[in-house]
């Protein structure tokens, strides 16, 4: 666990003096205490890595303890599926559930959560007869184990003869001994040929692999039977914002509404970026990582009166020299939580954005204290250099806010068990806050509060902001039909088994749901890791990002740092985690209930253009 410090440190808390960089030109830019913080290089100290099994085994820079809190995730996982098939346990809950004078004696969030914890027994099949119910529970442990070796196999790397590859390109890959290592599709490459035989290798068919989530879907499909559902889906998609296997009709309807939308071409076109001079580049100098913190601090403080506070770790408390600890501060309620940065790269760290809950919230029955909440946020950036902060891409930027939207979810989250605190909810509602914050990394209104130039101070010019939007949605409706595609494919794997083999699946799904044909020998269903944590749920970015638009449309886009708003968004939303039902959180929140053709109509008219970013250009 991670030493945590007494509220009577705040008035401790900001010691640093804003920091500067010096310039050529003799100029300077000056940043308040968070911008410093995240645009100075951190002071050496000795640090212990702290407990928690799930972050350790993906960001323990050590691979004996990644591999051992591998272990101890099995582990647990094992205890807990033992836990939810105890007939005692569960007979005494659901004794409680069916006393209507109890019932009447719990407050809801209690009431809510005796409903999940039974819920879970159902799902496990509690009310199987004790073979079936150690069958079942047989099921889970073979599940964690096939769903540990598909996700690892997944991430590796497949490797070729170095005789196979043109020479000049043997640059671009690792090498090992007389092979290459191929781990990535290198899709961003200007190359025409490497891209192609990055794509061919790293797709292809890996017998072993095609084994693993065969028998992955098997086993999901048997347990899902077992405990009386018609599909693994049926059993996934209970308690969510679809609730049923009704997806397929979202996504068959954003098909169609994608198609009908002239302003929306479904085809990849080469020029997403030139259209509007989009150079990473370009922007880079404007987005410091110390400014777009400065800009998150300053967004949190106008929508919620909360803070951003440098903190520095005791000796110890973290897992890496370079990990910043932020204490999330009220301007009221005083101390909130913790939130650990660990934003830079270094070897063996994945390339992945994460947001881990430490230690969720929750009221202490004792004391009546409220446990804060502690999460790390995980990015993979670049270190500063001598002459430079960490200078973030647009992507890279907006990553940042989608990733801090998580942990305010955290933060501002206010349940009386932990067990539904923060992002502890319903897949389909949990990304909503991190997608919502996406909107405001791109309203210039935002961002012209914290981006400037590194070196000169300068504002980042209105029309840059424009064109970057407008960017986005020249190859939006692609990129959208895409994850329509991936989540087409999730279903169908999840659905009622068809005897047909993976790759058969994905052929007929990419022709239905996708506009580029399939390349034959390729498997690239054996890199979709997300089959593993969001098994027949990866519709769930598309419906969240549909949640998302209509709040930023109707609470936010008339006035992005509007308090009585964003107030409004913390008590409908963001305080009850999973402790209420998703959909009456955006029912509240919008004040009415929105139908499947409004949520689809959100993600389209997202596409439409701003004809005064092509004003704007021919004026300039």
């Amino acid at each position: 666990m991670f030493k945590m410090l007494a509220c009577k440190r705040l008035n401790c808390f900001i010691k640093h003096r804003a920091q500067v960089w010096t310039l050529a030109q003799r100029k300077v830019t000056t940043w308040s205490p968070v911008g410093a913080a995240f645009n100075s290089k951190p002071q050496r100290r000795l640090d212990v890595f702290q407990d928690n099994a799930d972050f350790v085994k993906v960001a323990h820079p050590d691979p004996l303890f990644r591999e051992a809190a591998e272990k101890t995730c099995i582990e647990i996982g094992t205890v807990v599926e033992k836990l939810n098939t105890n007939v005692e346990l569960s007979t005494s809950l659901k004794d409680l559930l069916n006393s209507p004078d109890i019932l009447n004696q719990l407050d809801h969030d209690t009431r809510r959560v005796a409903e999940l914890f039974m819920f879970d027994f159902e799902i496990s099949g509690i009310h199987l007869e004790e073979k079936l119910r150690k069958e079942a529970v047989a099921l889970h442990v073979k599940l964690l184990d096939l769903n540990n070796e598909f996700l690892m196999g997944s991430h590796l790397p497949n490797r070729i003869a170095k005789s196979a590859i043109p020479e000049h390109l043997h640059l671009h890959f690792a090498k090992e001994g007389s092979f290459i290592q191929i781990g990535g599709l290198h899709a961003d490459s200007p190359d025409d040929l490497l891209r192609e035989i990055a794509y061919r290798i790293f797709l292809y068919p890996n017998g072993q692999m095609l084994d693993c989530l065969e028998e992955l879907l098997k086993c999901r499909n048997k347990l899902a039977k077992l405990v009386g559902y018609e599909s693994y889906a049926h059993r996934a998609l209970k308690g969510t914002m679809a609730k049923s296997p009704t997806v397929m009709d979202f996504l068959e309807l954003l098909t169609d509404k994608l198609k009908d939308n002239p302003t929306a071409p479904l085809t990849v076109l080469p020029i997403c970026g030139c259209r509007f001079n989009i150079e990473p580049s370009l922007y880079s100098p404007y987005f410091s990582l110390g400014a777009c913190m400065e800009g998150l601090n300053n967004l949190f403080s106008q929508l919620f009166g909360v803070s951003l506070m440098s903190d520095q770790p005791s000796a110890g408390e973290v897992w890496s020299e370079d990990v910043r600890k932020l204490a999330v501060v009220h301007e009221t309620e005083g101390l909130l939580g913790y939130i650990y940065c660990d934003f830079f790269h270094r070897t063996d760290k994945p390339h992945q954005d994460c947001h881990f809950t430490i230690r969720g919230g929750r009221r202490c029955q004792a004391t009546g204290d409220y446990q804060l909440p502690v999460v790390v946020l995980m990015l993979s950036l670049p270190h500063p250099t001598k002459s430079a902060p960490t200078l973030l891409t647009p992507g890279m930027m907006e990553n940042l806010f989608h990733e801090m939207g998580h942990a305010m979810h955290s933060m501002l989250g206010r349940t009386r068990y932990q067990h539904v605190t923060g992002t502890r909810c319903a897949t389909d509602f949990a990304e909503v806050p991190s997608i919502l914050m996406e909107y405001f990394a791109n309203d210039y209104r935002v961002v012209s509060q914290f981006a400037r130039h590194y070196q000169t101070g300068q504002s980042l010019p209105q029309s840059m902001v424009a064109r970057l939007c407008e960017s986005k949605k020249v190859c939006g409706a692609a990129d959208i039909q895409l994850q329509v595609f991936y989540a087409a494919l999730d279903q169908v794997y999840h659905g009622e088994p068809q005897n047909r083999s993976t790759t058969e699946l994905l052929k007929d799904k990419q022709h239905q749901f996708y506009g580029l044909p399939y390349t034959p020998s390729t498997a690239w269903q054996l890199r979709f890791s997300h089959l593993i944590g969001y098994g027949a749920k990866y519709y769930s970015y598309l419906m969240s990002r549909a949640v998302a638009s209509m709040v930023w449309k109707q609470c936010f886009l008339k006035d992005p740092l509007n308090r009585d708003m964003g107030e409004r968004y913390r008590r409908e939303m963001l305080a009850h985690g999973g402790a209420k039902e998703p959909m009456l959180m955006v029912e509240g929140m919008l004040q009415r209930r929105p139908t499947m053709e409004e949520l689809v109509d959100a993600l389209v008219s997202d596409l439409n253009p701003n004809f005064e970013t092509f004003i704007m250009d021919s004026e300039s």
